[in-house]
C-alpha cells in the first residue's frame, strides 16, 4: 500500500510541474514548495524503507546531509540577490534515479543489497540487483550533485 501512496505522490508531483510550466503558472511559492514537497516525500519514503529493514541508514543520511548542503547555498544565494543556481544533469539524475529506487525497494520483498549476499534466484534475485543498483546510481547522483552545487555557488561565500 506505501508504494501506491508513493507512486501516486511521485506521479502528481510530475505532472503538476508539467502542468505548472505547461500554463506558464510558476510561482514564488511554488519554487519554494515544490522542492520542499519533494525533498520530504523522499525522506519520508526513506525513513519507512530504513524502518523496514530494507534499506541501511546511511544513504538517507547522505541525501539529507546533501539537503541542508544545497538548501544553505540557496539561502545565501537569495539573500545575495536571488541568484539561482539551476540544478545539473546531477540533480535531475539523482531525482529520477531516488524516485525509481524507492518504488522498486518497497516493491521488494528483500533488503537492500540482498543480492550480493548469493541467497536470492529468479525474480527475486533481478528485482533485488536492479533496485539496489539504481540505489546506488542514486546516492553516487546525489553526491555529484551537491559537489556541483558547491563548486558552482563557491563565489556566494565570498
Amino acid at each position: 500500500m506505501i508504494n501506491i501512496i508513493f507512486i501516486i505522490a511521485s506521479v502528481t508531483d510530475k505532472l503538476d510541474g508539467y502542468v505548472a510550466r505547461k500554463r506558464n503558472e510558476i510561482t514564488t511559492f511554488g519554487k519554494f514548495a515544490d522542492p520542499l514537497a519533494d525533498k520530504i516525500l523522499v525522506l519520508a519514503a526513506m525513513t519507512l524503507l530504513v524502518e523496514f529493514d530494507k534499506l541501511p541508514a546511511w544513504i538517507p543520511i547522505i541525501v539529507i546531509a546533501r539537503e541542508f548542503v544545497v538548501s544553505g547555498y540557496r539561502l545565501i544565494a537569495v539573500e545575495k540577490g536571488g541568484k539561482v543556481i539551476a540544478a545539473s544533469i546531477w540533480g535531475k539524475l539523482k531525482t529520477a534515479t531516488q524516485m525509481i529506487a524507492i518504488i522498486l525497494a518497497f516493491c521488494d520483498v528483500n533488503a537492500f543489497g540482498e543480492v550480493f549476499k548469493g541467497n536470492l534466484t529468479g525474480g527475486a534475485f533481478v528485482l533485488n540487483l536492479i533496485a539496489t543498483v539504481i540505489m546506488f546510481i542514486s546516492v553516487i547522483a546525489t553526491i555529484f550533485s551537491g559537489w556541483d552545487y558547491l563548486k558552482n555557488g563557491r563565489e556566494l561565500l565570498k
